[in-house]
């Protein structure tokens, strides 16, 4: 591949600590003062949560959240009546459109194990603001794992990498997630991206190196959409990265916390919608979820049975 087929880094930090939810830990880059959005993402957050911490009942409008399990385990429920648990390698692709309220709440593992993993919000297309609400749970055997060399390892979340295909529709906003796993220092790494794709990468574990700049743990790296892929090498022996897409969307975003519109009114009504229980919110008006006061890992274990 070209040198000139390359990206360029627009920007890159590391992300801080700071409390989210009830009792919840969290480094955010993507949300956060040095990066406030990255068409199409709204946040992305590095969680660390242990009971009886939580992200308890709370409202969604018009976007998609991506929550991938790293460690422990997370039960979630919603006012539809789903529930489900996320062991690790797991993923959930929750489309919130018109209307949802749910419950993300970390299981009580018999070990002291916390919850960690990451989340990533994605805006919706205009159009699809008002679709209603889904879900699609990737389970880790799902997830397809590719090889290229001997020290390098893949997760293919969405997305192609070195010829191998992910499960497709997880999302209506085209995003391509990778999970990067290398066992040697300077392990070289190339991943494209569509050209109509901002992407970004995020250090889970060690460091990574893109050209002659090193990239420590908790490091997002933004970058330009002047080329086809990234490149780069491992900088530690057991470097762990996440590499990022999705599709621009070209519109305005007007956010509230977890309320996303295209302008001042279309947020107001939301507002509106969620306060008298009505146009997609109705099944709020009385819903409390089971989980809020926690569950056991026994609990958890015989709902994945």
């Amino acid at each position: 591949m070209k040198t000139n087929n390359l990206r360029s880094i627009v920007k890159h930090f590391v992300a801080s600590q700071q409390a989210e939810g009830v009792g919840a830990t969290v480094r955010r880059s993507i949300g956060s003062m040095q990066m406030r959005r990255f068409s199409p993402f709204l946040m992305l957050d590095h969680f660390t949560v242990s009971p009886p911490a939580g992200f308890p009942d709370h409202p969604h409008h018009g976007q998609e959240t991506i929550t991938y399990v790293l460690g422990g385990m997370i039960a979630h429920e919603d006012f539809s009546g789903a529930k489900g648990i996320l062991s690790p390698g797991d993923l959930q692709f929750m489309t919130a459109g018109k209307a949802i309220v749910h419950s993300e709440i970390p299981v009580k593992m018999d070990s002291g194990e916390p919850a960690v993993g990451l989340q990533l919000w994605v805006d919706l297309p205009q159009k699809l603001k008002n679709c209603e609400p889904r879900y699609r749970n990737l389970r880790s055997k799902e997830t397809p794992v590719v090889r290229p060399s001997e020290n390098l390892e893949v997760r293919v979340i969405s997305g192609n990498s070195y010829g191998v295909e992910s499960v497709r529709d997880l999302a209506y906003t085209p995003v391509h997630f990778y999970h990067y796993i290398t066992s040697k220092e300077g392990t070289p790494f190339t991943q494209n991206f569509p050209r109509d794709f901002n992407a970004f990468m995020y250090v889970m574990k060690g460091s990574v190196a893109i050209g002659d700049q090193v990239f420590p743990q908790f490091s997002t790296v933004f970058f330009n959409n002047d080329g086809d892929a990234i490149a780069g090498v491992s900088a530690t022996k057991d470097a762990e990265f996440a590499l990022i897409g999705g599709e621009i969307l070209d519109q305005d975003v007007v956010q509230h916390g977890p309320f996303v519109e295209t302008d001042r009114e279309r947020l107001l009504e939301v507002f509106k919608n969620y306060q008298y229980s009505i146009n997609g919110f109705e099944r709020a008006r009385d819903w409390r979820s089971s989980i809020a006061e926690g569950i056991s890992e026994e609990e958890a274990k015989k709902q994945l049975e």
